[in-house]
């Protein structure tokens, strides 16, 4: 056993009293296990040892219990987080491949759960705060890792995340370090420790880099998203033009021939074989879904036989469907791709009012600059969503339970201050 197995384990099993006491520390804990993977770094004992399940349990336990909670908020969002994992049991019931949906079935359960019971934990400005410390700083460090690496080695190998985990693939990397790009920005300006704002933005710069190198070209248009809503909603313009010039200047200088072919072929798209393997992939989601309306072919159920069933072209259909979208309507059907989609739309929509409202309310600044986050973070995964089927992402869900964190915490500070004026705001 290695240091680093000792050190994990022993960080996660003094945590266990804590997160059975203090259920909203588990999540903490759970979110860093999930994110940074650490014990993926381990080389030992610690590497595959199920600490996410462990942390789980006592933070369940907890939170039945505990009294340091408030009462779940039925809001649309974590509503249709619900009725999506209805859908998706049901079509687990009727899956080409019960075992294998099944075990995906447990692995979304998972997350969904542990996503729903985060709102009622994190009504407090606080531990939100902590919350998006935590997120950010644990994909972030692999984000900074991944940027050392590359500028050391000149940009002549691709970046990936850890080996084993949901975003070990270099297109589902950048997708989650495109997602936590705006949580750091955001961060950099609200934090009033010259130490940490020193480190989240290094850390900002730095994962911008590692985005660059994942050389996947869904990643790159993913973060040219980013950067642009980030230049254009920024309210220190000034700021944002700086990110974004520094960007322009310093990437030229790591930019290698091999990258600039790599991104070239987005204007080539028929020639590409990739890209034909998706679209022949996305055609089978949705024959797939045109047979079974209701059900789909349940979790994994979009490969083996279902290719040579449903797809125009077998042998060059991708062996993956490469799209949130067709995932969740080829697996699961029209119903539940309905939801999915309207999931993204009110999320949008929901930040959108909460910045409305609170126009003008000095007291309620961070809850906008919150709003303004997420939404670009939702975007990130929108568009990086259209080339990777990463559907059942935890950070995305996570992100739904803090949208609607937010509603609950902006309604409150209308409530207050209708209180204290006596008009409505």
């Amino acid at each position: 056993m290695s240091l680093r197995d000792l050190i994990i384990l022993g960080v996660v099993f003094i945590s266990l009293p804590f997160c059975f006491m203090r259920p909203w520390i588990g999540i903490l804990v759970f979110s860093w296990l999930g994110y940074m993977n650490p014990h993926k770094y381990a080389w030992g004992i610690a590497t595959n040892f199920p600490l996410a399940i462990i942390v789980a349990v006592p933070t369940l336990i907890g939170f039945a219990v505990t009294k340091d909670k408030e009462k779940f908020p039925f809001e649309r969002e974590s509503t249709v987080i619900i009725l999506l994992w209805i859908t998706f049991t049901i079509s687990s019931f009727f899956s080409f491949y019960p075992q294998l949906a099944w075990d995906m079935w447990q692995k979304t359960s998972k997350i969904l759960i542990m996503s729903l019971i985060t709102i009622p934990l994190f009504l407090d400005r606080k531990r939100l705060k902590y919350l998006m410390l935590t997120i950010s700083l644990s994909l972030g460090f692999l984000g900074v890792k991944g940027g050392i690496f590359s500028i050391i080695h000149a940009g002549q190998w691709n970046v990936r995340g850890p080996e084993g985990t949901f975003i070990a693939g270099e297109g589902d990397f950048g997708l989650a370090l495109n997602m936590v790009l705006p949580i750091l920005f955001y961060l950099v300006k609200e934090e009033e420790n010259k130490k940490l704002k020193l480190l989240l933005y290094s850390t900002f710069v730095l994962t911008i880099v590692s985005v660059i190198f994942t050389y996947r070209r869904g990643a790159f248009l993913g973060l040219a998203a980013v950067i642009l809503l980030l230049a254009v909603k920024s309210r220190k313009k000034i700021f944002g033009a700086a990110v974004l010039s520094m960007v322009l200047i310093i990437a030229p200088y790591f930019i290698t021939e091999t990258w600039t072919n790599r991104m070239e072929t987005i204007k080539e798209y028929e020639q590409d074989t990739s890209a034909m393997g998706r679209i022949n992939a996305w055609k089978m989601a949705f024959n797939v879904a045109k047979d079974r309306p209701l059900i789909g072919a349940g979790f994994d159920g979009l490969s083996l036989t279902t290719k040579v069933n449903y797809s125009p072209n077998p042998s060059e259909t991708a062996g993956d469907v490469h799209s949130i979208y067709f995932e969740v309507l080829g697996e699961h059907g029209f119903i539940a791709f309905g939801l999915f989609v309207f999931l993204l739309l009110f999320c949008l929509f929901s930040l959108k009012k909460i910045k409305k409202r609170l126009e003008g309310i000095h007291s309620a600044e961070w809850l906008r600059n919150y709003s303004d986050m997420l939404q670009i973070s939702l975007i990130a995964y929108m568009v990086g969503g259209v080339f990777l089927g990463r559907a059942y992402f935890d950070l995305f869900y996570h992100l739904v339970a803090i949208i609607v964190v937010l509603k609950v915490l902006a309604n409150r500070e209308l409530s207050s201050i209708t209180a204290v004026s006596g008009q409505p705001v």
